[in-house]
């Protein structure tokens, strides 16, 4: 089955799952800010929006899986042209080589390169390929690559430097990602947090203290918490932007 990493697109019951289980919390959330039942339904039913999310968010996941795969494949690669194998018979032990690494036969990158090496059985050169590879791959090492190989092999480039050149800056290049995202895990859990704690304050007073928060659950009241729930959504998207640190 050939992939398209730029797009994931979900089964069936990966949408129910993910429409009911951001609408059971749009549900609540609705619950505290209006107690209203129709108030929360009417919030919840925005949960069919949540599939898109979620899919862009597996697609990056994705793709950020198989360009680490990408890594070890020009590795093995490297070694193989290295050794004085022509490049078809490089990516054909490349593939040996990433099943004692991943045993799963459905590893993103074995099933790509089983691919690549199909089309040069039947005919198809390898420059072709890759290029078709790397427009569906959505990575920009991967298309980068892509361009240098085939400059390289059309120009009779040196193919062994330039693999394991581009090998080692996708590596430093992950390496960076990785303690980015380690430093940064701390901060989007207590940003989050942060996000999410008002809404525990206010139901905790709602259901606590019913007089002291019944202004703000009629007439003007409902502006009030309709702007406060506006406004704690603006700060949710705004650290989730911040924190979307891409290298």
């Amino acid at each position: 089955m050939i992939t398209d990493y730029r797009v994931y697109k979900m089964t069936a019951k990966e949408k129910v799952v993910s429409m009911l289980l951001a609408g059971a919390l749009l549900a609540c959330i609705g619950t505290v800010f209006y107690k209203s039942a129709v108030m929360a339904l009417l919030i919840a039913l925005l949960g069919i929006l949540y599939p898109a999310m979620r899919a862009k968010q597996l697609a990056a996941k994705r793709r950020q899986l198989l360009n680490m795969q990408f890594k070890q494949a020009l590795s093995g690669i490297s070694s193989a042209i290295g050794a004085g194998k022509s490049v078809e018979t490089a990516f054909l032990e490349a593939v040996d080589d990433l099943k004692l690494l991943y045993p799963d036969p459905n590893t993103f990158i074995i099933r790509e390169l089983e691919l690549i090496n199909r089309k040069i059985e039947i005919g198809g050169t390898i420059e072709a390929a890759l290029l078709d590879f790397s427009a569906r791959s959505g990575s920009d090492d991967i298309r980068n690559f892509t361009d240098v190989f085939v400059t390289c092999k059309r120009t009779g480039g040196n193919l062994i430097h330039v693999i394991r050149r581009t090998a080692s800056i996708i590596h430093e290049k992950l390496e960076i990602e990785q303690e980015i995202a380690v430093m940064m895990s701390q901060k989007k859990f207590e940003s989050r947090l942060l996000t999410f704690a008002p809404l525990v304050v206010v139901g905790l007073l709602a259901y606590s203290s019913p007089d002291y928060m019944a202004p703000l659950y009629n007439g003007i009241g409902y502006v009030v918490m309709s702007v406060c729930l506006l406004v704690l959504f603006g700060c949710y998207k705004m650290t989730e932007r911040i924190m979307d640190i891409k290298v």
